[in-house]
């Protein structure tokens, strides 16, 4: 019991100090981004009614939810997922728009899941939904602010990875798999393991051109001569509208002059179940998984009542903070505070002072000097509490102002 006095539960942790100062100024330049686009935020609750994030909707698996109950036997859960509480709230409060509704949000979620190895469960994320919009040029506006996020947070070497969620499904509509050989066929393609999909194929009877589509899946990603690949494999006319919808998208980043940053994955399915149509992950060095997240999700809104073609990111704050670290881009945080240390006899003075920092638009935190202890003493504590600096009202009426450092053994 001890223990857990002082300890984290597994999978979520403390964050404090310069490490939280770096964390809200990046979150602040990410914003700033998505507000020079015109989305409007919105707060959704952090737990909600079970049936938003249900099986039938296609996000989270039930295993991997914190639930709970209210005093009326209500089953409630954290919210796992961003977009699905977005989607509740633009059908509640947005139910008579005709256009377009642009929305920003910031908050975390929860997960459960024990398989997520050295991954936190409770993570910030960032993002941004269209809902109302299905054109070309709305999946366009989505691909470009992500893009000015990743420059704005500091990244020069990333790619954003598109994919088209209807590529596959045609594809399978077309093979006639059954609902086993189709989540197997997909678990192997999402982990771009081309020996299992081959294996997969050679037990069922299909014929030699989708086969052959379904090796290759695994392996097309790369630059627009991967649409030009995919369409040369297949005549089926929904997977070749789906190719020509990301031969439209590339055309409109081009005009925002993005399209170094772009990429085709064409084996990218999706981790929800309600994604419709294309796909985005942004990766960069230092982190595993991808910074940004997101795609088309035309039919969620129906569940909700309110049916509008819908598109959406999340940026993984704290994937995208590792990230950085791990390539040494730094975060420029705001000024902190200015330690104001006094000794007794002159206290009105140091009061005066804090007063006018704080008038100016400073920081001060207000200390009394402790008799005996050295002046490097309260340089080392400014150091180890992200203090910016000390500045000592002394007895005999000087004023010193020091940079807060390591005290030496």
């Amino acid at each position: 019991m001890e223990q857990r006095l002082l300890h984290t539960p597994e999978g979520v942790r403390d964050i404090y100090s310069g490490e939280y100062a770096r964390k809200k100024a990046l979150l602040q330049k990410l914003h700033r981004v998505v507000e020079g686009y015109g989305y409007c935020d919105i707060e959704t609750p952090t737990f909600e009614y079970f049936d938003v994030f249900s099986r039938e909707i296609g996000t989270t698996p039930s295993k991997d939810l914190y639930k709970f109950f209210d005093r009326e036997g209500n089953t409630l859960v954290l919210r796992p997922d961003m977009t699905p509480a977005i989607a509740r709230a633009y059908a509640k409060y947005f139910s008579n728009e005709e256009l377009g509704v642009r929305l920003s949000y910031m908050g975390n979620t929860f997960v459960n899941n024990s398989s997520l190895q050295g991954h936190l469960k409770e993570m910030t994320q960032l993002g941004a939904e269209l809902i109302g919009d299905g054109s070309v040029e709305a999946d366009a506006e989505i691909t470009a602010m992500i893009v000015e996020m990743l420059l704005a947070a500091g990244l020069t070497e990333f790619q954003v990875s598109i994919g088209h969620v209807e590529f596959f499904q045609s594809l399978l509509a077309e093979a006639g798999v059954d609902k086993a050989t189709e989540q197997e066929l997909r678990r192997l393609i999402t982990n771009k393991n081309n020996f299992g999909v081959e294996t997969l194929l050679e037990e069922r009877n299909m014929n030699e051109k989708l086969t052959n589509l379904f090796k290759r899946l695994p392996q097309m990603f790369g630059n627009i001569e991967v649409l030009d690949q995919a369409e040369s494999m297949t005549d089926n006319t929904q997977a070749l509208a789906a190719i020509a919808r990301l031969r439209k998208l590339y055309e409109i980043i081009r005009k925002y002059g993005y399209e170094k940053y772009i990429s085709f994955d064409l084996g990218m399915l999706g981790s929800y179940g309600y994604y419709t149509g294309v796909l985005f992950r942004a990766y960069t060095f230092g982190t595993g998984d991808a910074v940004v997240k997101g795609g088309r999700y035309d039919q969620l809104m129906g569940y909700f009542g309110k049916p509008a073609a819908s598109i959406g990111f999340v940026v993984q704050a704290d994937e995208l903070l590792n990230a950085l670290s791990r390539q040494k881009i730094a975060v420029p945080v705001e000024e902190g505070p200015t330690l104001v240390l006094y000794d007794s006899f002159v206290r009105d003075q140091a009061i005066e002072a804090s007063i006018q920092i704080r008038r100016d638009g400073g920081k001060a935190a207000l200390m009394r000097r402790i008799e005996g202890y050295p002046l490097s003493f309260y340089s080392a504590y400014a150091k180890r509490n992200a203090l910016e600096k000390v500045v000592y009202f002394a007895a005999d009426g000087n004023v010193q102002t020091v940079k807060p450092q390591e005290e030496k053994a």
